[in-house]
């Protein structure tokens, strides 16, 4: 028995350690997103609730979808869409690239730290990347 659980808690350890890493990135980026706000204001607002909200405007890829879907599943063809949108590398590789660039757009950049800060929030929810069956990923 003392096996057994010790086993469940060993899987168990890395997976909270995960959601405590996502939990700490996620409260940086919200405290960033909000500084950029009330440091450049304006556009910046909205450039924050357009990122927040963007990442889950995929789900309507899967409008018209014929595919009958379970509770928690989302339709084969939004798949690569939601992921692409989920993906934590792409809106950090871009807020680098904006970061070291010459173009001078705050906007973007609070959108950027927005976007990623949406999938901090999902990580830490539990929701992750989907299979290609649209379930979530263990």
């Amino acid at each position: 028995m003392t096996t057994i659980a010790n086993a469940t808690t060993a899987h168990r350890l890395p997976a909270i350690l995960r959601k405590l890493g996502w939990a700490a990135v996620t409260i940086f980026l919200a405290a960033f997103a909000i500084l950029e706000g009330v440091n450049h204001g304006g556009w910046s607002w909205g450039a924050l609730a357009a990122g927040l909200i963007a990442p889950d405007l995929t789900f309507f890829a899967a409008i018209g979808a014929k595919d009958p879907v379970q509770q928690g599943q989302l339709p084969r063809q939004a798949v690569p869409f939601y992921n692409a949108a989920h993906i934590i590398w792409i809106p950090l590789a871009l807020a680098v690239a904006y970061s070291f660039g010459p173009l001078q757009a705050p906007a973007l950049f609070t959108f950027l730290v927005a976007w990623m800060l949406h999938i901090g929030i999902d990580r830490v929810a539990g929701y992750g990347l989907r299979t290609k069956d649209g379930f979530n990923r263990g």
